[in-house]
């Protein structure tokens, strides 16, 4: 008894530890890392959305599906900073995605070392720890692969209506979240490799399992339809062969872009879990035979979503494969538990571990204390750091722009009318009387009459961000602000001022 309680301490411990390694990890600088284009996008929709009614389906105008948002709806209605509200989304998603994590590994291998391993190589990897700090789909996105899996791995063994139930709850919230949640419907024939055909009746068994998943099927089918509330419905499709081959288009070219797209996945894949990570995670399918099944469904369900986004991609990002990846921490949790077991603590096994983890807190370091260092794939450093889709000024020109609002009137017409510019900015100065923003696209070669008589009547800005060189307007330069570590891509704000022929001319 006295051991028995003596291990529930140290599990309770573990779980503390774990919990507080995680909140620090995700929440220390979590604005360190400016707004970038996309994350500007999905919280101006859920600010609109959270004060109108009628524009909850907003995200369908690009094609995107709603849950995400719909979440954020929640969260920006009780944290007053838009940017955290929207990336405290992604923390909350990874808590479930760790906790799902922990209970997989132990369905599947029945160990509480695996498990905690593997909670701890999630806490670790640079993969899960850029996405849960980004108010992106994609931590979500794991999320509920990784409970789909879960779930469909306890309904293949357990053949029970609820476990159906709530597995087609599951899918069709994936669904709501984005396309790749059908993903985890195709794949649940996988599942099958546990099925226990060696019992008595497997027939009827096995007939009993197609019926449930059919009742799963039919259940997020029903929560997906949901989205046909709304007009905008069919942006989905459209949206949607815009990053993937229709079957149409890929059949004339079925390997053609294949390898390229192979030779980049495999990149990001890499760099993001680190080459000792992801070489261990390719060691438990031959060190033993023992739940080689189990093994396998985990490959499967890495490899077979893998290949197919290498097939049919046509625009690809490495935050696509994040939910892809994270068997591979299970499976490198493997390896890495048949190491200790084999060295223990001796200097080798130390040695080893050193080898496995360096390279992801090194680069987890930079993620949270220095962003602009940070080892991460150029696609993600170019989007995130680098370039034009980065928010590098974004929050010093909003602390302008509320600074000269306490005085007068102030408007500011930006460089863009979707995306980065106007949206940083208005959904900061929403509730700011004083400050009006308006979106320009293209910017014109000289400024419009209403630019004008709005820089006669009070101070008007313009703010530059896409375009660096800078047309010929008559206006006085305020502040420029560098993209990351690149000196020739910067924000710029400037003020418009009027020359007294185009004053005269206005009146």
């Amino acid at each position: 008894m006295a051991r028995f309680k003596q291990l529930w301490v140290k599990i309770l411990l573990a779980i503390i530890a774990l919990a507080c390694v995680y909140a620090i990890s995700r929440l220390w600088n979590l604005t360190k890392l400016p707004i970038f284009t996309d994350e500007a996008i999905y919280i101006r929709w859920s600010q609109i959305g959270s004060r109108d009614a009628s524009w909850r389906y907003i995200s369908l105008v690009d094609g995107k599906q709603p849950l995400f948002t719909w979440i954020m709806m929640v969260f920006l209605r009780f944290i007053r900073d838009p940017l955290v509200a929207g990336r405290l989304v992604s923390v909350a998603a990874g808590v479930f995605s760790l906790v799902a994590m922990w209970l997989l590994s132990f369905e599947l291998f029945k160990s509480k070392k695996i498990s905690f391993l593997t909670s701890i190589l999630y806490l670790a990897s640079p993969f899960t720890l850029v996405y849960d700090r980004l108010a992106l789909y994609d931590s979500l996105v794991s999320t509920f692969s990784l409970w789909n899996l879960y779930i469909a791995v306890l309904l293949v063994r357990h053949l029970r209506l609820d476990l159906a139930l709530i597995l087609g709850m599951t899918l069709g919230a994936g669904m709501l979240n984005k396309s790749s949640g059908f993903l985890s419907l195709y794949m649940l024939p996988v599942t099958l490799l546990l099925f226990d055909w060696q019992k008595k009746h497997k027939g009827e068994r096995f007939l009993r399992w197609v019926g449930l998943v059919i009742v799963a099927a039919v259940l997020s089918q029903g929560i997906y339809t949901i989205l046909r509330l709304s007009p905008l419905y069919a942006m989905i499709g459209q949206k949607d062969v815009v990053f993937i081959y229709s079957f149409h288009e890929w059949i004339r070219h079925p390997f053609t872009f294949m390898v390229g797209n192979l030779r980049g996945l495999f990149d990001w894949l890499i760099h993001y879990l680190t080459w000792p990570i992801f070489a261990v995670s390719l060691i438990p399918i031959a060190i033993c035979r023992k739940l080689y099944k189990e093994k396998i469904l985990l490959y499967l369900w890495w490899i077979v979503p893998f290949l197919a986004l290498a097939s049919f991609g046509r625009v690809l990002y490495p935050r696509f494969i994040l939910f892809m990846a994270m068997p591979l921490l299970i499976l490198a949790s493997l390896a890495i538990a048949w190491f200790m077991k084999r060295t223990g603590r001796s200097v080798l096994g130390l040695a080893i571990l050193g080898i496995l983890f360096i390279p992801s807190i090194y680069a987890d370091y930079f993620i949270i204390m220095n962003p602009l260092y940070a080892p991460l794939p150029f696609s993600d450093k170019s989007q995130l750091i680098d370039d034009w889709p980065s928010g590098w000024g974004v929050p010093e020109v909003n602390r302008f722009l509320t600074e000269q609002s306490k005085s007068s009137k102030v408007s500011i017409y930006t460089e863009g009318t979707f995306g980065l510019l106007p949206y940083a900015i208005e959904m900061y100065q929403l509730d700011n009387p004083n400050v009006k923003v308006h979106g320009l696209w293209p910017v014109p070669p000289q400024p419009t009459v209403q630019i004008l008589e709005d820089a006669v009547d009070h101070p008007t800005y313009i703010l530059f961000n896409l375009t660096q060189a800078v047309p010929p307007w008559p206006m006085q330069f305020i502040a420029e602000y560098q993209k990351g570590n690149r000196k020739d891509v910067k924000m710029r704000l400037f003020r418009v001022v009027p020359t007294q022929k185009q004053t005269s001319t206005l009146k």
